[in-house]
């Protein structure tokens, strides 16, 4: 058999095996192992074993436990419930405020956290409870919520761009510099949706009645201050280190777990109980993320080697669609394998197929792989598989349902479709700051 077409065979048996419920890392090495075997015999063994230790010995890694283990100090330490309740007050003559906080506040955390699953379960018991309380609509809620949380998965410091560098051989510090004005052109259309939608039709998101926020102005500011500054602060010690180039991201994430400890340490939620459980957790989460970087890259080295890349290649470089044809048609693609599969096999899979394609199409790839990125952080957001979506169904109250969650997240898909767009149409949305910063 052609090994061309046996690795378009191995492609389609992965993803029967992802659809099948089993462990995603066990499918993609077992894939991996038993098409190799047919394809060039025992030296599969090899590679595993070789890709293994070259998965062990790549050092850009090691900042996914440490941005992993800052994530859960930040959201063991406190520091959202006085930010959130700040925040309320400054917003809260507008309409929708409480939203609008909502998605603020998860912006800022973004940039110290890339647990999704944190966020958005953090984001629910805070602010679900709330909102429900002042009669805000459940899917114009829900769908804040979801949205909100899911941005660390893009704004740096995102454990997506962390994987997606050393496969691409790109820069994680120009990933994570391109990533900051898209995180925060989504944060701004999202918030943009909520406060038109509210203006028009109040009944959705009430404004804080006056008698609540009748603080005056200095006293505002100064809890301002005192609430947004520790992570601002966080923020500019990891992000600020590596945009100036005083650091790398794994330096950055260490300054950045060492900081989010004395944080939490200084609002007085320190203690053993707590530092066990984000140990834990950091363990579980970062032993999940690397057991299938390794599945994926022992899957990615046979589906190469038997000549499944360059039969894409042709097929794409072939056609008569054009560069821009081709990029329409790997980003619907994207969108689609999100609906049903985990933004981390897609990613690894489809980087080192799709890399060299970007090249030869001309595409600069920080450009193309931000675009990549957002369109991954679509696949929080659309069912049947949309993880966000279960999270927070998970921490709400009984009366929402999970058709009001799915209802709220469709306003923000289209949001986020948009976002995409406007990032393909003007380029330096994406490019324009790392430019400015490296050249």
């Amino acid at each position: 058999m052609d090994t061309q077409i046996l690795a378009l065979i191995m492609f389609g048996a992965l993803l029967l095996g992802m659809f099948s419920g089993f462990p995603i890392a066990f499918v993609l090495l077992g894939t991996g192992l038993i098409f190799g075997y047919i394809g060039w015999g025992s030296a599969v063994l090899d590679q595993m074993v070789s890709r293994t230790i070259g998965i062990m010995a790549n050092d850009a890694l090691v900042a996914v436990p440490l941005f992993v283990f800052m994530g859960y100090m930040m959201d063991r330490s406190g520091i959202a419930e006085g930010l959130f309740g700040t925040l309320q007050l400054a917003l809260g003559p507008l309409r929708g405020s409480i939203a609008l906080a909502t998605v603020a506040l998860s912006t800022i955390l973004a940039a110290t956290t890339g647990i999704v699953g944190a966020s958005v379960t953090m984001m629910g018991l805070l602010t679900l409870p709330v909102m429900l309380k002042r009669g805000y609509d459940i899917p114009l809620a829900t769908g804040s919520i979801i949205a909100g949380g899911t941005l660390g998965v893009l704004i740096p410091p995102s454990i997506m761009l962390i994987l997606y560098g050393p496969m691409a051989g790109i820069s994680i510090a120009r990933l994570f510099t391109g990533a900051i004005l898209p995180g925060l052109l989504l944060s701004a259309l999202y918030m943009i949706y909520i406060g038109v939608r509210c203006f028009f039709q109040p009944h959705l998101g009430p404004p804080l009645p006056k008698e609540q926020r009748d603080i005056p102005f200095l006293q505002l500011f100064s809890m301002l201050l005192k609430t947004l500054f520790p992570p601002l602060f966080l923020i500019l010690a990891v992000l600020g280190s590596i945009l100036f180039g005083l650091a790398a991201p794994t330096e950055a994430a260490a300054v950045g777990g060492f900081g989010a400890a004395i944080l939490c340490l200084a609002y007085g939620k320190l203690n053993w109980p707590t530092l066990k459980d984000v140990v834990y957790m950091t363990l579980s989460t970062s032993a999940m993320i690397l057991i299938i970087t390794v599945g994926a890259n022992v899957f990615t080295g046979v589906f190469l080697a038997l000549g499944g890349g360059t039969a894409i290649e042709n097929f794409l470089l072939n056609s008569a669609l054009g560069p821009f044809g081709i990029l329409v048609v790997i980003m619907i693609m994207v969108f689609i394998l999100g609906m049903f599969v985990d933004w981390i096999a897609i990613l690894l899979i489809l980087v080192p197929v799709i890399s060299p394609i970007v090249k030869k199409l001309g595409f600069d790839p920080v450009w193309f792989a931000m675009l990549v990125c957002v369109n991954l952080q679509m696949s929080y957001l659309t069912p049947p598989f949309a993880y966000s979506i279960f999270y927070l169904k998970g921490v709400a109250p009984p009366e929402v349902e999970l058709k009001d969650i799915m209802k709220g997240v469709i306003p923000f898909v289209i949001l986020q479709a948009i976002g995409l767009t406007l990032c393909i149409l003007f380029p330096q949305i994406i490019l324009w700051l790392p430019t400015l910063v490296y050249g």
